[in-house]
């Protein structure tokens, strides 16, 4: 099953929005900071959606559950 209308972005694209360093996304994620976003399954790269940045924004600010 294909979801059609929802943009997915890239990490270098995440890195971009949220004014960080593509590494500084993948570091986070590696360590714990960042949740591991889902995975295209048929190339396996992050795809990340606007509620996953929303997300990751909120950890950025410290609001983060």
């Amino acid at each position: 099953m294909i979801a059609r209308g929802v943009k997915k972005y890239t990490v270098q694209e995440v890195a971009d929005i949220l004014g960080l360093y593509r590494g500084t996304v993948l570091n986070y994620e590696k360590r714990g900071i960042f949740p591991e976003p889902k995975r295209n399954h048929i190339n396996g790269y992050r795809e990340y959606t606007e509620e996953d940045i929303e997300g990751l924004k909120r950890i950025l600010e410290g609001d983060a559950e």
